[in-house]
Parts: structure tokens; C-alpha cells; sequence
């Protein structure tokens, strides 16, 4: 296991661009593939994006953020970092970091061992 902190979200109207972030507080997260999970009120948790643990750079998106949405990671902070753009009402929602074993993450949650507790990102119009 581990501890997952996610930070940065906010509330912003549509349009803007955001960065959350993920750390954890007790491991090294390079370590480990780290995928970005949302959750809308009243709707399944959905995948969003992927990075690959330490080494060759890959990432994965979900349809609906691809084009908008990157991610990256800082070895200096060791943090992983989502970065959003062009913002949508639709992207409400609480975001999830969690962690993989597997070197790329994918969007089957299964797969995935950690996860954070989210941070809040709202939408408006």
C-alpha cells in the first residue's frame, strides 16, 4: 500500500486550465505506474490518464480528455501531474491518483493498489 495525496483542485469556469498533483508520502512513486481515476456525482468512477513507472515516458488517455489533458511526472518532486485545459462543465468531478505494479497503467481499476483520496476540481460555466 500506499499513501496517495492529491492537490490542486479548485473551482474555475470553463475554459481554464488546471494542475492537480500527486505525491506520496511514504513510498516512491516512481516506482510504480499512476493512473488518474474521476468520479461525477451520481456516476461510476472513470479512468482518465496513465503514465508509465521510471524509464521510458508512456501515456494513456481516455477518449474524452484526450487533446485537453496531459501528464507528466517531476523526479525532482516525485510527484505526478495532471495537467487539464480547455476545462469542460463535464469535467466536474472528484480526481483520483492511484498506483499500479504494472509499468503502464491502464484504465481497469483492478489493476491499480493505492489510491489517494481525491481532490475536488468543479466546472462552471
Amino acid at each position: 500500500q500506499v499513501h496517495l495525496v492529491e492537490s490542486g483542485g479548485e473551482s474555475v469556469q470553463a475554459g481554464a486550465s488546471l494542475k492537480i498533483s500527486c505525491a506520496a508520502s511514504d513510498s516512491t512513486l516512481s516506482n510504480y505506474g499512476v493512473g488518474w481515476f474521476r468520479q461525477a456525482p451520481e456516476k461510476d468512477r472513470e479512468f482518465v490518464a496513465g503514465i508509465s513507472s521510471s524509464g521510458t515516458t508512456t501515456t494513456v488517455f481516455s477518449e474524452s480528455v484526450k487533446g485537453r489533458f496531459t501528464i507528466s511526472r517531476d523526479s525532482a518532486s516525485d510527484r505526478v501531474y495532471l495537467h487539464m485545459n480547455n476545462l469542460e462543465i463535464e469535467d466536474s468531478a472528484v480526481y483520483y491518483c492511484a498506483t499500479t505494479d504494472r509499468r503502464v497503467p491502464t484504465k481497469w481499476e483492478a489493476q491499480y493498489n493505492s489510491w489517494g483520496q481525491g481532490t475536488q476540481v468543479t466546472v462552471s460555466s
